[in-house]
Formats: C-alpha cells, sequence, structure tokens
C-alpha cells in the first residue's frame, strides 16, 4: 500500500512539476513579447513623442541617431584608397588648380601646386543619412572625418620675390558631404550627381603652413592670404546652396534644375554705426561697410573719414540664391594705410525676411561670427539697416541668371588680358551689377581703354553712364531689376589693403 501511494503521490508531483515549468515558460515568453512589442513602439517614437510622454523630465541618455553607421564601407574604402588617391590627385589637380588661380589674392601673382598626394590613410565615414526630399531625387548626407598624411605643396610667387614651396601640414577635414542622385529610367539610372558641403555644421579645415627650405616671412600676410582663399572657394563654390553637378552615364541631360539659380533680390540701405571701436592712436577710426551674400560678389559703402558714429545712407541690391540656408555678412573696417583693420562683423540670415516687407535692422557687430576662438569679446558697436527682399518671377530669374554668368565671362577675360590680377577683384561688384541692372564691366572697356577703375589715375576708372558698357544685354537687367548708374572717378585705395572691394555710391559699383 506504502508503495502504491508512494507511487501516485511521485506521479502527481512530477506532472505538477512540469505543469508549472510549462506555465513559467510561457508566461516568460509571453513578457518577452510583451516587452519586443514595447521597444517596437517606443523605437518607432519621434523626439516630438518623447518630450509629450516625458514632459521636461526626458532622460539626457535617450538619443534620436539620424545617421546610420557604415562599418562595412569603411572597411572597403579602405582597401580602396590608394587606387582612389590616385584617381582624385588628378581630378583635384585639375579643378582644384584653376580655383585657386581664380579665386588667387592681389598680393600674389601666382598659386599652384608643386607636388600633391593624398597618402596612405582613407577618410572616414562616421554616417550616412538617407533621404527622399524630392520625387525622382535620392539626398544622401554622409558625414565625413579625415586626418590623413598628405604630401601638399603649394608654388607661391609674388611680385619682386621668388617662388616659395609651402607645404599643408597636419590636414584634417571634417564636413558633411551632400550628394544628390537625380534618377532616369535608362541604366545605370542615375543621370546626374550633386556634391556640396553642408553649411551646418559648418565644415572645418584645419591646418598648418611651413615653408619648405624659406621662411613665410618672405611674403608677410601669406598665411592669412591662403586661408582666406580656401575659405572663399569652401564657401562661394562648395558650401551649400552652392553645388557641383556631374552627369553620369554618357548621356546628354538636361542639368539646369539641378543647377544653383537667383531666387530673389535684396535692396540692402546701409544707415548708419554707432560705438565704433577706435583703432587710431591719433585721432578716430575712418569706417566703411563690406557687404555680401557670396564672397564674390561683395560690394562696399564709402569712407567715412575720423568718426565713430558715421552714416553712409547707401542703397546696395544684391542677388540671394537661396533664402533658406544664406545670410548677408557685413564687416566694418576701418581704412588705414597698409592692411585695412576690422571693426566688426554682423551676420543677417535671409530667412529672417518677408518678402515684399521693408525692415530696419540692428545689428550687433562682434569681433568674430565663431566667438569661441575671440578672447577680446568687448563691445563693437551697432549698425543699423533697411532690408527690402524682392522674390523673382520665373522671367526675373531668368534673365539676372544669363546677365550674371556674363558678367563671370568677361570679368575672366579682363583677367585674362592682365587689366586686373584675380577674378576677385572683378568679380566683388558682380552680385550688385546684376542686382542693380548696370549696364558695365569695368571703367573704360567700351571707350577701349581697357581699364578698371582702382585707382589708377583721375582719368582713369571712371565709371559714365555710357563707359564701360559691355553689351545692350546688360541694359536689360536694369529695367527690369532697378536703376541705371553714373558713377563718378573711383577713389584710389591706399597702397596694400587686403580688403579687395569695389566701391559702390549713390547705389553705383566700381569694379577694383
Amino acid at each position: 500500500m506504502g508503495l502504491i501511494s508512494g507511487m501516485v503521490m511521485g506521479m502527481v508531483f512530477g506532472i505538477a512539476l512540469m505543469a508549472g515549468w510549462k506555465y513559467m515558460m510561457g508566461h516568460r515568453s509571453r513578457k518577452r513579447v510583451a516587452k519586443a512589442v514595447d521597444i517596437k513602439l517606443l523605437s518607432s517614437l519621434s523626439k516630438e513623442d518623447m518630450k509629450k510622454i516625458c514632459g521636461e523630465n526626458c532622460p539626457e541618455w535617450i538619443s534620436f541617431p539620424v545617421f546610420e553607421q557604415v562599418k562595412w564601407l569603411n572597411k572597403q574604402l579602405s582597401k580602396l584608397w590608394p587606387f582612389v588617391a590616385d584617381a582624385a590627385e588628378a581630378v583635384i589637380k585639375e579643378s582644384v588648380e584653376p580655383l585657386l588661380e581664380e579665386y588667387r589674392p592681389p598680393g600674389i601673382t601666382s598659386l599652384k601646386f608643386s607636388k600633391l598626394s593624398l597618402g596612405t590613410v582613407a577618410p572616414k565615414i562616421e554616417g550616412i543619412r538617407v533621404q527622399s526630399l524630392k520625387e525622382g531625387q535620392i539626398t544622401m548626407d554622409i558625414d565625413l572625418r579625415w586626418g590623413g598624411d598628405p604630401s601638399i605643396i603649394l608654388a607661391v610667387e609674388a611680385a619682386l620675390v621668388a617662388s616659395i614651396p609651402i607645404q599643408l601640414k597636419d590636414l584634417k577635414v571634417f564636413t558633411v558631404v551632400r550628394a544628390i542622385f537625380q534618377l532616369s529610367d535608362e541604366i545605370p539610372c542615375i543621370s546626374a550627381v550633386v556634391v556640396a558641403l553642408l553649411a551646418e555644421p559648418k565644415p572645418r579645415i584645419d591646418y598648418t603652413l611651413k615653408a619648405v627650405g624659406g621662411s613665410l616671412t618672405a611674403l608677410p600676410g601669406v598665411s592669412d592670404m591662403i586661408d582666406d582663399t580656401v575659405n572663399t572657394i569652401v564657401t562661394d563654390m562648395l558650401q551649400w546652396p552652392h553645388r557641383i553637378v556631374v552627369p553620369i552615364g554618357g548621356i546628354p541631360v538636361d542639368t539646369s534644375d539641378l543647377e544653383l539659380k537667383p531666387v530673389g533680390k535684396l535692396a540692402i540701405t546701409i544707415t548708419r554705426a554707432n560705438d565704433l571701436k577706435n583703432m587710431e592712436l591719433i585721432g578716430k577710426s575712418d569706417p566703411y561697410v563690406v557687404l555680401h551674400i557670396r564672397p564674390l560678389f561683395k560690394v562696399k559703402t564709402k569712407v567715412v573719414e575720423n568718426n565713430l558714429n558715421p552714416v553712409w545712407n547707401q542703397t546696395f541690391e544684391l542677388i540671394a540664391e537661396d533664402k533658406e540656408t544664406q545670410s548677408v555678412i557685413f564687416e566694418v573696417f576701418d581704412q588705414d594705410i597698409g592692411q585695412d583693420k576690422r571693426l566688426g562683423i554682423a551676420k543677417l540670415p535671409l530667412s529672417e525676411l518677408v518678402a515684399e516687407t521693408s525692415k530696419e535692422i540692428e545689428l550687433r557687430l562682434l569681433p568674430s561670427l565663431d566667438m569661441l576662438k575671440i578672447k577680446d569679446k568687448k563691445d563693437r558697436g551697432t549698425l543699423t539697416i533697411q532690408v527690402l527682399y524682392h522674390e523673382f518671377n520665373k522671367e526675373e530669374q531668368m534673365a539676372a541668371l544669363d546677365e550674371e554668368k556674363r558678367i563671370l565671362e568677361e570679368r575672366k577675360k579682363l583677367k585674362e588680358a592682365g587689366v586686373i590680377g584675380s577674378t576677385m577683384d572683378a568679380l566683388d561688384g558682380a552680385a550688385s551689377l546684376v542686382g542693380s541692372g548696370v549696364g558695365m564691366v569695368g571703367a573704360g572697356i567700351g571707350a577701349g581703354a581697357g581699364l578698371v577703375g582702382s585707382g589708377l589715375g583721375a582719368g582713369v576708372g571712371i565709371v559714365g553712364s555710357g563707359f564701360g558698357a559691355v553689351g545692350s544685354g546688360l541694359s536689360k537687367a536694369g529695367k527690369f531689376m532697378g536703376r541705371t548708374i553714373t558713377g563718378q572717378s573711383s577713389a584710389s585705395r591706399k597702397s596694400g589693403s587686403a580688403t579687395p572691394v569695389n566701391t559702390q555710391e549713390n547705389g553705383g559699383a566700381k569694379p577694383l
């Protein structure tokens, strides 16, 4: 009897144990499934959804990465880099060298590569973000970092100075590259690629300059000149909204929709400045204002001598190409013998402006737009301006684009003829020329003198109503975009100024 009861009790206990184990495993499985569902729901929440749920107590460790990691691509890139580097070196030398010559500062007569090697260290892609912002296009943002070992030597020449080889060392690049692929229904299914550097976060290119077998003191200010040239090329050619359009596949395609076009015109009146910093030991500063949207298209006010509260009341017109991302930069300088000193700088994003609405704005002048590197954070005064933004219609947009292109070509011809030292000199007033419909490119061109008004003499550089007309087509731009120009003789700048901008008085423009 005892044996039978023991067996029954053992069987009951075993069945109960098995049933309990099955229930426990089923319960754990259901909990895991429930947690997986919750996690999946949480992963689909946006940052705004999390803020609604957590309120102001959203944990700091919660992040919303927008870039996907691509470790596999970095491995492949490191293997391909020797071949990519060889091909890239030829492309860079062919495409960048003309830009160095085009954007060359006035103090340098020649700027070319004497050696270019990208080294053995491949760039690293921190992440990629893929978006479909427009039908028929794929937009890819690539977070790029490169701290390689390139060997880059520039041959720099200046007047009365032999060529000095200058090496770029410790080159580091931090930027986000935007690549837009235009899709097509023919193999290879991509008709063109648009490449640009995003403005935010701002591209960073760090390097140090060292003279090979010489000293940088042989060319005073050469480091600043090269820095300005590099920054200008990046800002004016590669930084979004500016872009490079590359057709692909060998099939002729229309890339006009991908190219940058003028979208509007700004009429900016520089009214006055108050409480400027005095940079003179004797007397007061002689301030003037330089303003631009693109670095190549700069215009400048007249100089008000010996005054820290100057009044200008001068109106300029600048072309905008992307209202959402571009800004107007205002720089106040003190005219001086040698290099002019910057008194302050301010920035006005175009996104803050309302079309067809005039607005008076007081801008606070800063020592630099990048205040993290500035020790002297004292007040630099204020600049008061009046701004009116006009949005182009299709006809105005195409007319402005055609005239802008033609003016750029005329400026290049002037440089090739040796009339000006750098395309930067010629293009300083191009935006204003297009914006205000000026029917001339350089003083004396129409008259056959071929001289640009840069203070070469009292009779040179006269910007008359009939002088310097490049063609009848430019006067058409004046009809739809503003006023025609009649100016006076160009004011001579003091020698050695490092601010190669043109003078524009009473709405006029005078090329340097």
